[in-house]
């Protein structure tokens, strides 16, 4: 009874609050409605104009699009009356870089430009929408569902393995007929297969067909970026290109550090400046999604073809472009939940590429930019397939193409992205820096032990490179070096592996320029020495991704080694290839070239 009198003087409690809140809102004074008012055409003036009116907004941006458009056409219509006014006038009587279509640097260029672009808006806004998902829809798919189940049964595979390697070895006879000594390059391969069969993790779980279209891709890309003289020729202007606007950095170091120091070539104010001004730039671009997308998109191709799964071939394509630091970030929520195969794939990636941010450091000393950027791009099917014949996937993965998303970019704005891209880039120079003056250091002092050794037994000559350099002489014979060469390019790639790329690629440079290799030996070690696999990388890439996955420490720790043998002996299989494919003559023209643009010896100073 008390209960029920309690409740009830609740009821009435709260009866008498809503009446009253009723009666308060009956009689609500005007000036509140009027405050009331106020403040909703205050929210509506903060929306903006536009988006109070969408068909004004709509009218704006189709305005703006056609404005651009007649912009482009009007400088494309003039761009070619320019053109033909010096090619029927200036061309006759004085050499003009503009004479000609000229794809790489003239009028062809815009041509190629201006189609790459607009084929690109009519796919994505008029084919794609209209066409393009009907037809993935009721054709492709089937048929590729279809092509996928009859080409994975034994047999198919079998045919189109021997079809394959009929086929390679033909063109292999027709480019080494007329030099047979270029056959000596297929021993590095064929080497490092029976290799990674002898030491793979788990013989009866390698994948086959993985390991096959991986190595023939790597052999491909190589036919069509040095041997074919059209994707030579695209290679050196694209590789041209990348060295004028890394060139474009000189500025802001002279300006910085004096002209003194630039044009000297003083290493850490000449050359490692660069690094500032590339992550500033892919900073950018990662903000606005670009760089995301290209990776992506690459990784899909990868991943259609090659048929391992989205993280790691997303890794290996952004290992054309990042460093190997930097292309784990785009999957960082997903590395705890990645297979211990994916982990050493992903870190092969990293060893057996290098990023853009330290190519204008080796062009500096000779290196050839279509060699380096060939180097990045054979090696992303590379790393997939011999990382999974060392190490195949046991494990179900837990992540699909469907499911995955790249990191998104963390600045606020354009210009915060293009800050912190350039101050992010200070603690790689730092490290850098450090690592060359302590390895280099270091090497020097077991070269001085070692040769005291050798000094009371009356081998002066003897140290610690020699010994080590020794070691690789039949590796480099086995990679189409000639057995002249075979001595001082030993030397270059065991300094690479002890010490560092840029050392190696410094010393290179010295032997190209003062005449004591072939062309075709320094392609070949070029090649060779063309990834991050070295000591002080090796500790860097391991607290990098324990840093992102803290819970994956011990497999990250437990798979490093191997997949630092493994990025190496993907950049040894890339110098195998390119030693039969190489032309010295073409080679000697390109070096000459190198160094008539450089002008200068290069000699590394700190």
């Amino acid at each position: 009874m008390g209960r029920m009198t309690e409740d009830s003087a609740k009821g009435a409690l709260n009866n008498g609050y809503e009446m009253d809140h009723k009666e308060l809102e009956i009689h609500e004074p005007e000036e509140f409605k009027e405050l009331s008012l106020e403040s909703e055409s205050d929210d509506s003036k903060e929306k903006g104009f536009f988006e109070n009116n969408p068909r004004v907004a709509r009218i704006v941006k189709i305005s703006t699009y056609v404005l651009l458009h007649l912009v482009v056409v009007a400088y494309f219509s003039y761009a070619t009356y320019h053109y033909n006014d010096i090619t029927n006038y200036e061309c006759y009587w004085k050499d003009n870089p503009l004479c000609g279509i000229n794809f790489c640097t003239g009028y062809g260029m815009l041509l190629l430009l201006l189609g790459f672009v607009y084929a690109g808006l009519f796919y994505y806004y008029v084919f794609k929408p209209l066409v393009g998902r009907k037809l993935h829809r009721n054709f492709l798919s089937p048929l590729s569902k279809k092509w996928h189940s009859f080409s994975r049964t034994k047999i198919v595979s079998l045919a189109s393995i021997a079809a394959l390697l009929v086929l390679l070895a033909i063109f292999v006879y027709f480019e080494t007929r007329n030099e047979p000594q270029k056959l000596v390059s297929l021993v590095g391969p064929c080497f490092f297969i029976l290799c990674g069969y002898v030491f793979s993790t788990k013989r009866s779980a390698i994948k086959w067909r993985i390991v096959i279209t991986g190595i023939t891709c790597q052999f491909l890309l190589g036919i069509f970026c040095i041997r074919w003289e059209v994707g030579r020729k695209i290679f050196e202007c694209f590789g041209n290109k990348v060295a004028t606007f890394l060139g474009y950095a000189t500025d802001g170091a002279e300006f910085v550090f004096g002209e003194f120091l630039v044009q000297n070539n003083v290493f850490a104010f000449a050359i490692l400046p660069v690094i500032f001004f590339f992550s500033f730039f892919i900073s950018i671009l990662y903000y606005l999604g670009t760089m995301q997308w290209i990776v992506l998109k690459l990784g899909w191709i990868l991943q259609q073809i090659m048929g391992t799964t989205v993280c790691e071939s997303v890794t290996a394509a952004a290992n054309i472009f990042l460093g190997m630091s930097e292309s784990p970030l785009l999957i960082r929520p997903y590395i705890n939940k990645l297979t211990k195969s994916e982990i050493h794939s992903i870190m092969v990636s990293g060893f057996a590429t290098v990023s853009g941010t330290v190519l204008a450091a080796y062009l500096s000393f000779g290196a050839s930019a279509a060699h380096l950027i060939t180097s990045s791009v054979m090696a992303a099917p590379a790393t997939l397939a011999i990382s999974k014949l060392y190490m195949p996937e046991t494990e179900e993965s837990q992540t699909s193409s469907d499911s995955i998303e790249l990191e998104k970019s963390q600045d606020s704005s354009l210009l915060d992205a293009a800050s912190s891209g350039a101050s992010n880039a200070v603690p790689i120079v730092l490290g850098i820096i450090a690592n060359i003056v302590a390895f280099v250091a270091f090497i020097a002092f077991l070269n001085g032990l070692v040769s005291w050794f050798g000094y009371l037994v009356g081998l002066e000559h003897v140290d610690f490179e020699w010994i080590f350099s020794k070691l690789f002489i039949p590796l480099v014979w086995a990679m189409g070096v000639p057995t002249e060469d075979c001595d001082i390019i030993a030397k270059v790639v065991a300094t690479k592996t002890i010490i560092n790329e840029f050392v190696a690629y410094e010393r290179l440079g010295q032997y190209i320029d003062s005449n004591q290799i072939t062309a075709r030996s320094a392609g070949i070690a070029t090649f060779a020495i063309c990834g991050f696999a070295n000591p002080s990388s090796l500790g860097i890439l391991i607290g990098s991704l324990s840093a992102m996955a803290p819970h994956r420490r011990a497999t990250i720790t437990a798979v490093a080694f191997r997949a630092f043998v493994v990025g190496s002996i993907v950049c040894f299989v890339s110098a195998s290839f390119a030693g039969i494919l190489i032309q010295e003559e073409d080679e000697a023209a390109n070096y000459k070239k190198i160094f008539q643009k450089l002008g200068h010896k290069n000699v590394t100073q700190f």
